[in-house]
């Protein structure tokens, strides 16, 4: 031992036997190592993985597990339900609930045969009408396919109106030429009148270059066939031509004619209305047409859409523009017109009450008809307005606003209906007088095809002026190639058609007093009724 180490310390019993007993179990277990390893069950160590691969394989991010719902039924309370817990009764009525929901759930993944009304599957929205509806603008109309014939005439129970019926359905197709062959108008009619005279029918036709066409129904085609040239032999195989209408053109405006109106004093006076922003008066005896109203620069643009003269006054215009305005000019002083904004967006056609020409009713493209008196302008400046009696909203644009002598108002719209607004009190109204919601509400609602499109002029309710028999009613065009006749009370009369009408008869006109109709097309050919 070396010096200056301490003695070693010599073990306690206790500690002797600790150690005694370790050394015994690490024998006892290298001897069960052993033993397990000959009888090849021992566990075999991994293999240690290289660096490289950890490095290069990025761990994976495990999927979301999609968590799949069951369709259960709602617990419900057995005690508020009377039933005792754990009951067969309470059993049977969870298993019959579940199966129910189960059989729901399969009924909606089922895929359904057959056809299918779009007026059962609607999801959303107001409910589905078949002439009321968003895809309306998509259905055009079926050319000579009839709503309204004889069927409907035979089976009138009232005996005045089917005398009516029977005298309008029988107007007859003019058959002097056929009506391919009455190009009136080079281009396509936006306007179109008889001129006021019984005699004989004369028509006058507006059309979009400006150009008015007259045409004299009471010519006739010649019994002599018209031989050409060369063939002088008539017992020859001779070519013949067939005869031609006489018909008149002039180049009146340098854009579309609009309007048009005969004079209630002068039947010789024609007013015509043009995108070109003026009105001209064409005296017919003189053969002149005259300037009477237009924008004092020729720089300034504003198309008129529409005009009229009252009967009452046979000085002073009254127009429409394109640009929501309504104006008043007197004739006899060039500078002493007036301009109201009536509305922000075109208005498409307005009418003067025959009887009471200080109503006014306009038809604009913001959806609205709106009357208006004359007899009280308020504001200053640019926000003068004559006095607002009443105003309508439909679904959408009113192209066109006709008042009668009655007092009602006739207006055509995209909602694919006509309205016929009953203002028969009118002779009553006091100055500032002002109609409720209900009061401008139509008293009659008839479905009618408006959808014209792009390349049909559009469709405008038209009363006749005088009826012989004092039965106020007014003609419009059908988009299946007739020309729809009705009393103001929306009773159809007639549906006038014919062999040779070949597109929609869109612009279409009574003669003022006789049962004559007369109806243009976009390709400026004329067909009428007698």
């Amino acid at each position: 031992m070396a010096r200056g180490a301490p003695a070693a310390q010599e073990l306690s019993e206790y500690e002797k036997e600790r150690a005694a007993n370790i050394a015994k179990n690490q024998a006892l277990l290298r001897e069960l190592q052993l033993s397990a390893a000959s009888a090849g069950i021992a566990p075999k160590k991994p293999a240690p993985k290289s660096s490289s691969t950890n490095k290069s394989h990025k761990r994976k991010t495990p999927a979301p597990k999609v968590k799949k719902e069951e369709f259960v039924p709602r617990r419900t309370s057995s005690r508020i339900a009377g039933l005792t817990a754990d009951s067969e009764v309470a059993k049977r009525k969870a298993e019959e609930e579940y199966v129910a929901v189960q059989e729901a759930a399969k009924a909606k993944r089922q895929r359904i045969s057959g056809d299918l009304d779009l007026s059962d599957i609607v999801v959303a929205g107001k409910q589905w009408d078949k002439s009321e509806n968003f895809l309306v603008d998509l259905v055009k109309g079926k050319p000579y396919e009839r709503t309204f014939g004889d069927r409907e005439v035979k089976e009138t129970g009232d005996k005045e109106l089917r005398e009516l019926r029977e005298r309008m359905s029988g107007l007859e197709l003019y058959d002097g030429f056929e009506p391919n062959r009455i190009k009136i108008t080079p281009e396509r009619i936006y306007s179109l009148g008889f001129h006021p005279i019984p005699d004989k029918p004369l028509i006058f036709a507006g059309d979009k270059l400006g150009n008015l066409g007259l045409f004299d129904a009471s010519q006739r085609t010649s019994s002599a066939p018209i031989k050409t040239e060369g063939n002088e032999d008539a017992d020859s195989d001779e070519e013949e031509e067939e005869a031609s209408p006489t018909i008149t053109a002039f180049k009146l405006h340098s854009r579309t004619i609009s309007a048009f109106q005969f004079a209630p004093h002068d039947h010789n006076a024609l007013y015509s209305a043009s995108y070109d922003s003026s009105i001209r008066k064409l005296d017919l005896a003189k053969g002149v047409a005259t300037e009477v109203y237009a924008p004092a620069s020729k720089d300034d643009d504003e198309p008129l859409s529409g005009v009229e003269i009252a009967e009452t006054d046979a000085n002073t215009l009254y127009f429409s523009t394109l640009e929501g305005k309504f104006g008043r000019h007197d004739m006899r002083d060039p500078k002493s017109t007036d301009i109201f904004q009536l509305s922000e967006k075109k208005i498409g056609g307005f009418s003067l009450h025959p009887l009471q020409p200080h109503l006014v009713a306009t038809a604009s493209l913001d959806r609205m008809l709106k009357i208006w008196d004359l007899r009280k302008i308020n504001g200053k400046n640019e926000w003068r307005l004559p006095a607002l009696v009443g105003e309508h909203e439909s679904a959408l644009s009113v192209s066109h606003a006709a008042f009668n002598s009655a007092g009602q108002v006739a207006t055509a719209s995209y909602d694919n209906t006509i309205k016929i607004h009953d203002f028969s009190s009118s002779g009553d109204w006091k100055v500032g007088a002002s109609l409720t919601e209900d009061q401008m509400a139509p008293s009659t609602v008839i479905k009618h095809n408006n959808q014209t499109g792009r390349w049909v002029t559009i469709l405008r309710a038209q009363w006749q002026q005088r009826p012989q028999d004092s039965v106020q009613r007014f003609c419009i065009g059908n988009m299946n190639r007739f020309v729809d006749l009705y009393t103001a009370k929306g009773e159809q009369l007639a549906q006038l058609g014919g062999e040779g009408i070949t597109a929609v008869a869109a612009v279409a006109q009574f003669h003022p007093s006789c049962d004559w109709v007369a109806a243009g097309t976009a390709s400026g050919k004329l067909c009428l009724w007698m």
